[in-house]
């Protein structure tokens, strides 16, 4: 197998915060990769007008299937298949951030991702439809947290002070969609302090100037260890059910319509690899933890190991996949049109199998 680990050289952000060194926090929150994706996507569609024509006669016929993944939940879910004998026949490389694999995937030097899942909306917007979504392979990852015993329902949020990353980003809209949709007036019955980075918002609760703060996991795990006191109060997958009646969307794997279409059945063999690597990080955390410091996901595995039951790993296909992210994508593009790239994508979005 081929692996390769590129690394930002500024901003080493992924899709939520990545953690650096013996249990210390380091990292740029999810809403830094999604804007500078999506800023990316449309950059690199205008730079590159043929980005979405078909691949030459000969790159079509290569066996191998590009994939990229990101360091964190999103890819959580392949390294069993990276680490299996059938890895051979995929070209694995893992990537600090998201704005690194965006030009890749529109150029057709990637075939398939792991990528936020408005992300791939975008990109299906700025490409004019060359790809499309295969499956949902992260659920929420966003918990609120408080020093405190005082939240325990959406409701006891009203007249608290709530410190957060991701304005302008999927974070901002969720907690403003779960506030709203439970009486609470996000601008003036709370106060959403927006932060740059998880430490920063996390930070604000060590010295006792927040006590509620909402993060991503697996950065949730490490705080929970590192603040006395600290608990987790709400579980956002569960609030945004109540409400929006399907489940939150985090991350999915996108891939190119013309990889798909050069061989069907190889797609859809790793499709196949893709579940079972899935139900295996579900079901054997141990060796997923490993697999995950090994392959650079997940800095530590006892970290990777502790948090990977609040991940939310998931392998969602067909109808209930469509029905989750056409939910997830209205919410969004009524908070803000940009956040999808402008419009919703049309059925042609959706892999069919």
């Amino acid at each position: 197998m081929k692996l390769k680990r590129v690394f930002a050289a500024v901003t080493a952000f992924a899709l939520c915060a990545s953690l650096a060194g013996c249990g210390a926090a380091a990292s740029v929150s999810e809403s830094a990769a999604e804007s500078a994706a999506e800023s990316t996507a449309e950059s690199a569609v205008e730079a590159e007008p043929a980005a979405t024509e078909a691949p030459a006669e000969s790159e079509a016929t290569e066996a191998t299937l590009r994939i990229a993944g990101l360091k964190g939940p999103t890819t959580m879910g392949l390294v069993n298949l990276m680490a299996d004998e059938v890895a051979s026949s995929y070209d694995f490389t893992m990537y600090g951030a998201a704005d690194e694999i965006v030009p890749l995937l529109v150029k057709g030097d990637l075939d398939a991702a792991a990528v936020p899942a408005n992300l791939a909306a975008t990109l299906y917007n700025k490409t004019n439809g060359a790809v499309e979504v295969a499956c949902i392979n992260t659920l929420g990852v966003l918990y609120i947290v408080e020093n405190g015993e005082t939240v325990n329902s959406v409701a006891d949020l009203k007249g608290q002070t709530i410190v957060t990353t991701g304005k302008g980003a999927t974070p901002e809209y969720v907690l403003r969609y779960v506030l709203s949709e439970n009486g609470v007036d996000p601008d003036s019955d709370v106060t959403i302090e927006y932060c740059s980075e998880a430490t920063e918002a996390l930070s604000k609760v060590q010295a006792g100037e927040a006590t509620i703060a909402m993060l991503p996991q697996p950065f949730v795990t490490s705080a929970l260890s590192q603040v006395e006191g600290l608990r987790v109060a709400l579980d956002m997958n569960e609030e945004w059910q109540k409400v929006a009646g399907s489940k939150l969307v985090t991350g999915v794997l996108v891939v190119r319509k013309d990889a798909v279409e050069n061989d069907p059945e190889a797609f859809a063999s790793f499709m196949e690899g893709y579940a079972a690597s899935v139900e295996a990080a579900n079901s054997d955390l141990e060796g997923t933890a490993a697999l995950c410091e090994q392959y650079g996901v997940v800095a530590k595995a006892a970290l990777a190991q502790k948090a990977l039951p609040q991940c939310n790993i998931v392998f969602e296909t067909g109808d209930e996949m469509k029905a989750d992210l056409e939910t997830y994508f209205n919410v969004l593009y009524a908070a803000d049109p940009t956040s999808v790239g402008g419009t919703l994508p049309a059925d042609d979005f959706y892999y069919a199998g």
